[in-house]
């Protein structure tokens, strides 16, 4: 058994047939004792069976980045609100266009940082390359948020260069559309930041945050955690911008204050160009 489910088997048109004819969309859910239970969606969102779910957050994206021999990872992290440098003029000019001096200056910080969007389309596009000279085993794919910004960049880039890139988005109030150049069959959905951030480091054998808001920090700092305190291997992290996290945050401060070691300095690498930060990773693998 190699454990792929046959497509046309019957019971799994049955099952799916059942779900749709006890559920109509928009009714609100109510307990019914005689659907199927794996078929069962008031039964699957009980507080009973969240482990259940936790388990199908773990598998679903595990079972088909292994079938796609997806074994390594580059995690790309960074804002969401960042755009390409054509995107970001053309928000300029409307801006201009209305006489609006907020909308004008938001416009401005936009044409600002939309080099951070194209240089994370050239790191996704550089190590997509890469990965075509390599066997499997060797090859590191891009792998991002999902959403749009830093992440849609990094999966634009490795897009572009003719490979396959993994997107983990998570479901929000305000609903995350995954971004358009993710490969199709490797973008997931999660409802649990844990389980997603547990993927995140499943296959990472590096880590680049580009400047990012609450999640990007998030992120970083749980990866900056787990390899201090030994939960996870040693992998080469960068952030990407020193200008923006020198500014946001005085590493040395931490060091003389005594919340962490002196060493812990060295778990991550400030970089400033795309060459450098995959220079960076090739030499910790000794590529």
């Amino acid at each position: 058994m190699d454990g792929m489910l046959d497509p046309h088997d019957r019971r799994i048109a049955e099952a799916w047939e059942t779900l749709k004819a006890q559920h109509l969309p928009g009714d609100t859910l109510s307990p019914e004792s005689n659907r199927l239970a794996f078929a069962d969606p008031e039964f699957l969102l009980r507080r009973e069976t969240r482990g259940i779910r936790f388990q199908l957050e773990m598998l679903k994206p595990d079972i088909a980045q292994q079938a796609l021999g997806i074994e390594h990872t580059v995690v790309v992290f960074g804002s969401a609100r960042f755009r390409s440098e054509e995107d970001a003029h053309k928000a300029l000019v409307l801006a201009k266009d209305s006489g609006n001096e907020q909308a004008i200056a938001q416009a401005q910080t936009l044409v600002r940082n939309a080099r951070f969007y194209e240089q994370a389309r050239a790191l996704g596009h550089l190590i997509t390359k890469y990965n075509a000279t390599q066997h499997n085993g060797h090859k590191m794919y891009i792998c991002t948020g999902g959403g749009p910004g830093v992440m849609e960049a990094a999966n634009r880039g490795a897009s572009e260069a003719g490979g396959m890139s993994v997107g983990l988005n998570i479901a929000l109030p305000h609903e995350q559309t995954p971004n358009p150049y993710i490969t199709p069959g490797l973008s997931f959905k999660f409802h649990y930041f844990a389980l997603r951030k547990m993927h995140f480091m499943m296959r990472a054998k590096a880590l680049i945050a580009f400047p990012g808001g609450f999640g990007t920090m998030d992120e970083l700092f749980e990866t900056l955690t787990l390899v201090q305190c030994k939960k996870a291997k040693p992998v080469p992290i960068v952030l990407f911008g020193s200008s923006y996290w020198k500014r946001l945050f005085n590493i040395q401060v931490m060091v003389e204050e005594g919340v962490i070691s002196p060493e812990d300095v060295d778990l991550f690498r400030y970089c400033d160009s795309v060459d450098e930060a995959w220079d960076f990773i090739r030499a910790f693998y000794e590529l």
